[in-house]
């Protein structure tokens, strides 16, 4: 990495969170020139008495009319954004959401789901199992093949999606056969005690830091017993059996690398079908860049190739770079 990225890099990742401030910087990707137009529509999914917002992008006029009409199962991208579980929102990741279901031919569904502090641990992660049960047992507008459903998030959102999974293998009321972790936070510790060498070689100078992560998990923990629920954090659980086929991409430069891709070897060695993609020179956040970006043609590749496959071998995992 050149020396003038590196100074930039250490200039920006300075800092706590304010809680107040992070969300008005967030925000500024509302402004964004380069949003993709596609055909979407702005709907709720009833928690109880609350109201969950979700946006749902579709990647064609015919992908719209075949998801709203009986009798068709347009693949679906249900979708849980990153921002640490108390920043960003559906609107921020427009742009994201947008590519992604044109990148995919996918219908994609974003997930407005309540952050802390205001909501802690598990207001969110239940507005998400939520959604997800509500399409997987076609309760929702579209009409969906539950076998078609993958279950899709970055960051706080790859945490989100692996605790949905989790969840939904306990409680037996749907189970996705698919879900993509994107730089996932799996862990609950980022002291310098931590298990993971990325976390501390990465946890500084590179945008997202070992002390902004641990400032989000006080923020999102109703108490500190939380950080041993699997569902808070996964990579914490002792059975990781029959969850679904999948793929994680990590970020070479990013403190949450190793966890995620400890994750994906927990998932393997219990018998799941997993592929682990390290992204070369990528930092944390990188998959919210234009599609145009590197990185990001990369990971789409990544998602095609895992999404086209329907028969793997169990527990085979390719690694090429030796990841794992």
């Amino acid at each position: 990495m050149k020396k003038t990225v590196k100074a930039l890099l250490h200039a920006l990742s300075y800092g706590d969170i304010e809680v107040e401030s992070s969300r008005r910087f967030a925000d500024l990707k509302q402004l964004d020139p380069m949003r993709i137009f596609v055909k979407k529509l702005d709907e709720r999914i009833c928690r109880g008495n609350y109201e969950i917002p979700v946006r749902v992008y579709f990647p064609s006029e015919e992908a719209m009319e075949m998801g709203l009409e009986k009798g068709h199962r347009f693949p679906i991208l249900l979708f849980f954004h990153g921002g640490g579980w108390v920043t960003e929102c559906v609107e921020n990741y427009d742009r994201v959401c947008a590519q992604m279901s044109q990148s995919t031919a996918h219908i994609v569904v974003s997930v407005e789901y309540r952050l802390a502090p205001e909501y802690k641990f598990p207001t969110g992660l239940l507005d998400c199992y939520e959604a997800a049960r509500s399409l997987f047992t076609n309760s929702f507008l579209l009409h969906t093949d539950p076998n078609r459903i993958t279950l899709v998030g970055d960051s706080a959102g790859g945490n989100l999606a692996a605790a949905v999974s989790m969840m939904a293998r306990d409680l037996g009321e749907f189970m996705p056969r698919k879900q993509i972790l994107i730089y996932p936070a799996t862990n609950s510790d980022y002291s310098e005690q931590t298990p993971f060498r990325s976390v501390i070689e990465n946890g500084q100078d590179y945008l997202l830091t070992r002390v902004k992560m641990e400032s989000y998990i006080k923020l999102y923990e109703r108490t500190e017993k939380d950080r041993e629920n699997p569902y808070f954090a996964p990579i914490r659980a002792k059975d990781f059996r029959n969850l679904p086929d999948t793929l994680i991409l990590t970020a070479e430069f990013d403190p949450l690398r190793d966890e995620g891709e400890a994750y994906g070897k927990c998932l393997r060695e219990a018998g799941n079908t997993v592929r682990v993609e390290r992204i070369p020179d990528a930092l944390h956040g990188f998959f919210a860049l234009g599609i145009r970006h590197l990185h990001v043609q990369e990971s789409f590749d990544h998602m095609n190739r895992f999404l086209r496959e329907e028969e793997t071998v169990c527990g085979k995992e390719e690694d090429p770079d030796g990841v794992n």
